[in-house]
């Protein structure tokens, strides 16, 4: 049996959870408008509140202010790798220069 997995984009997923915390819906009111489960909403609901309060989540991010973050976390992680690797590999020729310098 395959089951498929429905996917809702950050924004789809923003715009829910704020019809909790921004419109007063409550979680089971706004799960039965949108037709489904009420425990994907509260995920949404408690990881936009975090977000809102600056924790950036350690899964895709709702906001706009959090994705930019974890674009630039990511890219930091990318150029500190890159530079670990380049240190590794100039080493030797910096030692072997060094020798060659005595």
């Amino acid at each position: 049996m395959d089951k498929n997995r429905r996917t809702f984009t950050p924004e789809f997923k923003r715009e829910a959870a704020s019809l909790v915390l921004d419109q007063g819906y409550s979680h089971i009111e706004a799960a039965r408008s949108l037709g489904w489960v009420e425990s994907a909403l509260r995920r949404w609901v408690s990881q936009l509140q975090e977000e809102r309060n600056g924790i950036t989540p350690a899964s895709k991010a709702l906001t706009p202010e959090q994705q930019k973050i974890q674009k630039l976390e990511a890219r930091i992680n990318r150029l500190e790798r890159k530079k670990s690797i380049l240190k590794k590999a100039t080493a030797p020729l910096m030692a072997e220069e060094h020798e060659l310098s005595r």
